[in-house]
């Protein structure tokens, strides 16, 4: 069973997969050439699902870590009694990748060098490759310049400067050092079928780390427009969600691991490692106010290819594509993994593709009315294909779905659904002619008055005092924030300021973190949302309540980890994180809600409700 905190992981990436590091020296997730591949190291998952750690023999008196300025190298700073030692951990960057490159060519390559800075250290190795989210234990044979693992479709080539022990389908491995000396490994894993080439030596590991570094800054000193208030976090987000695209395509995961549960012991265990439309104009908007133009524009196309044809054929429009635009993402089960703290099952694959989601119609529309910039001609597919998804949002807007939150039960008429589907037509309605679709407008205009009316009559529980989750419902949900985000109501607008009280009210815990709803047809409790909480912040600065925005943004932020990154979601007891690691809607929330609240600060005093009224009181 595997015990360690999700929070306690650093992130490293090159654009193309994905790596997490323990605080103490161990890369216990590992998935490579892909974020969606299997993993090589699943400790994370399974004790006995595959590690490698690098760390002091004795246990080290202190430990700090951060990642190297504007990159996400990792430095791991291990203080002993007799010495210090410094661990830097990264997936290579290819040699010349520099600014809007990065992840091009990179050659998926792990690199781990540790070094004694004072004294003496004696550095312990642990190495075990585990194949296959460890189903595979592999034959580790040496070979000139380090270990080969053998067995499934791929072999792990480990270049070492040290000999290391074998046994079974472990190694390890116990070196001194004193000040000055260092050691460099490097990691790769290539098909079983292609020549092996191991040994890298120490120069081609120093030139390629010190590669990466400068990679990830040229990629930083091009993205700083953001100016404002936390513009450190902005930016180190911007680097996340840059961590967390995957080069060829452009695509941006949702995280980079899967089966992270949302509550311990509970079955809300999802592979994450895919890209949803829901999160599309929220990505957009954050990489936008993070200055990632360039990857603004590859995402926007990456989603138009991938779900083209899909309603030429009369199909719903898919809420989510494999990273090479993969459309089928069937699910299985892993049962050889125990999963994270016994938190199974564990899940490869995600069938919520399946779903219905009407939500996506209007997220399509929003980014692409992000991303066109005013007289911009779209190209004939493109323009084709935005045009059938408002005729579609037009159609299907009063049909029953799933909602925002994939929810396994019965499908209802989800406000939030009802609210994307208003927001598809409005956007095509202001695009027209761009779209070439001036004869389609009032048809247009005609269904989103009806969405209107649909959810101000239906939506709003006069019970509740609020807009609720869905129609005929007392039940609220975090979703209702999107009113006023999206501009279907203004912020000062009476039914708004009831609203955002009601979430304050019944949805905010002690700590000032949001829940989505209260209770499902799974189980009745899970952990706050840190994007949700991000959603209140940015509500609460739009209606003019800029000092409890702060606030409610000051305690998601405060459940970053060490080195800034963000989970899906935190245990209202303990505060630890649950859900997949690192999310990117967390990051996205922070990116746009310190936008919000910039701006806010920046227009006079509003009226509205007393912001003492606003103090969560769910607990």
């Amino acid at each position: 069973m595997s015990t360690r905190p999700i929070g306690d992981h650093a992130l490293l990436s090159d654009c193309r997969s994905a790596a997490l590091v323990t605080s103490d020296g161990s890369v216990d997730w590992l998935c490579m050439p892909r974020f969606d591949s299997p993993a090589v190291f699943a400790r994370l998952l399974d004790e006995d699902a595959g590690h490698w750690s690098v760390r002091p023999v004795t246990g080290p008196v202190d430990i700090s870590r951060r990642y190297v300025e504007d990159t996400l190298v990792l430095e791991t700073v291990f203080r002993t009694t007799g010495g210090t030692a410094v661990l830097r951990d990264a997936l290579a960057l290819g040699r010349r990748e520099r600014g809007h490159a990065l992840g091009t060519a990179s050659p998926g390559t792990l690199l781990r060098q540790i070094t004694c800075t004072e004294g003496r250290v004696d550095i312990e190795i642990a190495y075990a490759p585990r194949p296959e989210f460890g189903l595979v234990h592999p034959l580790l044979s040496a070979v000139r310049g380090g270990l080969a693992a053998y067995g499934g479709a791929h072999v792990v080539l480990l270049s070492s400067p040290v000999d290391l022990r074998v046994s079974g389908s472990t190694a390890h491995g116990r070196i001194p050092l004193s000040a000055g000396q260092r050691l460099g490994f490097a990691l790769h894993v290539v098909p079983a079928w292609e020549r092996e080439s191991v040994g890298w030596r120490a120069g081609r590991i120093r030139r390629r780390m010190s590669d990466t570094v400068t990679g990830w800054r040229s990629w930083s000193k091009l993205h700083r427009g953001y100016v404002g208030p936390w513009q450190d976090e902005v930016a180190h987000s911007g680097r996340v969600l840059r961590a967390l695209t995957f080069a060829p395509t452009g695509a941006i995961v949702a995280a980079a691991t899967t089966s992270l549960p949302e509550k311990t012991g509970g079955m809300r265990n999802w592979d994450y490692r895919y890209t949803w439309i829901r999160d599309a104009s929220f990505t957009l908007q954050a990489l936008a106010t993070a200055a990632c133009e360039k990857e603004k524009n590859r995402f926007f196309g990456f989603l138009a290819r991938a779900a083209a044809t899909q309603l030429d054929r009369g199909a719903d429009l898919q809420i989510m594509y494999g990273i090479g635009g993969e459309r089928d993402l069937s699910e299985r089960l892993v049962p050889h993994l125990t999963g994270w703290r016994n938190s199974g099952p564990v899940r490869i694959g995600n069938d919520a593709w399946r779903q219905r989601q009407l939500d996506v119609y209007g997220e399509i529309l929003d980014a692409a009315h992000e991303c066109l910039p005013p007289g911009e001609r779209l190209d004939p597919p493109t323009r084709a294909f935005l045009v059938q998804v408002a005729d579609t949002a037009a159609r299907r807007w009063a049909e029953r779905d799933q909602g925002i939150w994939e929810r396994r039960g019965p499908s209802r008429h989800f406000l939030h659904s009802k609210l994307m589907c208003w927001v598809a037509l409005d956007r095509a309605i202001t695009m027209a002619p761009a779209l070439q679709a001036h004869e389609r407008v009032p048809h247009w205009r005609h269904e989103r008055d009806n969405i209107r009316q649909a959810i101000e009559e239906r939506g709003w529980s006069t019970r509740a005092g609020a807009f609720t989750q869905a129609f005929g419902s007392d039940e609220l949900d975090a979703s209702v924030l999107m009113l006023p985000i999206v501009g279907f109501l203004p912020p000062q607008d009476p039914r708004v300021q009831s609203t955002v009280l009601a979430v304050a009210t019944q949805l905010t815990d002690r700590n000032g973190l949001v829940r989505r709803y209260l209770g499902d047809e799974i189980e009745e409790a899970e952990g706050t949302f840190l994007l949700c909480t991000f959603w209140f912040a940015h509500a609460l600065a739009l209606t003019g309540h800029v000092v409890r925005a702060r606030q409610v943004f000051q305690s998601a932020l405060a459940h970053a980890n060490d080195v800034g990154l963000l989970a899906e979601e935190t245990d209202p007891t303990t505060g630890e994180a649950l859900g997949n690691y690192p999310q990117a809607f967390s990051h996205i929330g922070l990116i746009n809600a310190a936008r919000a609240i910039r701006d806010a600060e920046q227009q006079p005093p509003s009226q509205g409700i007393d912001d003492r009224s606003l103090t969560g009181t769910g607990d």
